[in-house]
């Protein structure tokens, strides 16, 4: 039996579970005060995703770099690859909250959209 310790991440309460695993087979969750924080342990052991946040380049914008994030989560093996995809996208001013920088960040089907806004340079 193999024991993992975990923080849930879902709500600011940051219950300690404690997940027993057979080999890949989960045996109890333990720790959580509510369902999120079971399911929140049941899908880190077994396929771990996180949001990735960043910035992206702005040609012609007030600013030179717009804040973004992938639009859900993406599996965690995948963020060096959405990383490399956003740190070499470039997009035109101006940009505006919501709008998608990237359609498909490294092959995930996931969007990168901007969480704020960047005006055009005058």
């Amino acid at each position: 039996m193999e024991i993992r310790e975990l923080t849930c991440i879902n709500c600011p309460m940051g219950c300690l579970l404690t997940v027993e695993m057979d080999g890949e087979e989960i045996k109890s969750i333990s720790g959580y005060t509510c369902p999120r924080g079971k399911t929140y342990a049941e899908k880190e052991v077994s396929d771990p995703t996180r949001i990735v946040t960043s910035t992206v380049k702005v040609r012609g914008g007030m600013k030179e770099r717009v804040a973004c994030k992938t639009a859900h989560d993406i599996p965690k093996g995948k963020i060096f690859a959405v990383m490399e995809a956003i740190n070499s996208a470039e997009v035109e001013a101006p940009v505006i909250i919501g709008e998608t920088l990237i359609a498909d960040a490294a092959g995930t089907g996931v969007e990168v959209v901007a969480t704020a806004n960047v005006g055009k340079k005058h």
